[in-house]
C-alpha cells in the first residue's frame, strides 16, 4: 500500500496510525564472532526475510537494525529466541526518477526541518514494480510524511514489503 499516489484518506495504516511507516527492529547483540549468524539464521529458517540490515557496533555490543518482510512474525521470532531489541518507526521512501534522487529527499526534509537520525537502502525492491527504496528514521515522523507527500513522493508501508 503505497503512500503519495492515492488519497490519505482512503488508506488504512496498520497500527492505528494515519501516517505510513515500516517497522524497524534494533537487535542488541554481544560483540562476538557468530553473533549475527546466529540472529539471521533463525529468520532464514522461515518465509520471513530480512528486507534491510544495517549495524552499529561498538566494543562492548552491536546494535542491528533490521526490517523484516513480516513484522508481527519477526516479533514472534525475536521473543522466542529471547533476543533483547526494541522497536522503532522509519519512512520507507521510493527513490525519484531523477538525476539527483537523494537530493531531492534531503531537500524537501530540509524545507519542513526534519532531522535525519539515519538511513540505510533496502535489499529487495519494493512495491508490485519492485522500487529501489530509502528507510530513514527521522526526529518528525508526521511532519516528514505531510512534507514529502506534498510534494509528490511514494511512501511505502509495511503491506508493500510483502510484494
Amino acid at each position: 500500500m503505497t503512500f503519495g499516489d492515492e488519497d490519505r484518506n482512503d488508506l488504512a495504516i496498520a497500527r492505528g496510525r494515519d501516517w505510513p511507516s515500516v517497522r524497524q527492529f534494533n537487535v542488541f547483540l554481544d560483540n562476538r564472532m557468530g553473533a549475527l549468524l546466529a540472529l539471521v539464521r533463525h529468520f532464514e529458517t522461515t518465509d520471513v526475510k530480512i528486507v534491510s540490515l544495517t549495524i552499529v557496533e561498538t566494543t562492548d555490543c552491536a546494535i542491528i537494525r533490521l526490517v523484516p518482510s513480516d513484522p508481527e512474525r519477526a516479533f514472534e521470532i525475536l521473543k522466542h529466541h529471547r533476543f533483547p531489541f526494541t522497536e522503532s518507526d522509519l519512512l520507507v521512501v521510493k527513490l525519484p526518477d531523477n538525476d539527483q534522487p537523494l537530493l531531492t529527499i534531503c531537500k524537501a526534509l530540509l524545507a519542513a526541518e526534519v532531522d535525519v537520525h539515519y538511513t540505510y537502502p533496502l535489499m529487495i525492491g519494493v512495491g508490485p514494480m519492485g522500487n529501489t527504496a530509502l528507510a530513514f528514521h527521522v526526529d518528525d515522523h508526521e511532519v516528514a510524511v505531510n512534507a514529502l507527500t506534498a510534494q509528490g513522493f511514494t511512501l511505502f508501508t509495511e503491506g508493500d514489503l510483502n510484494s
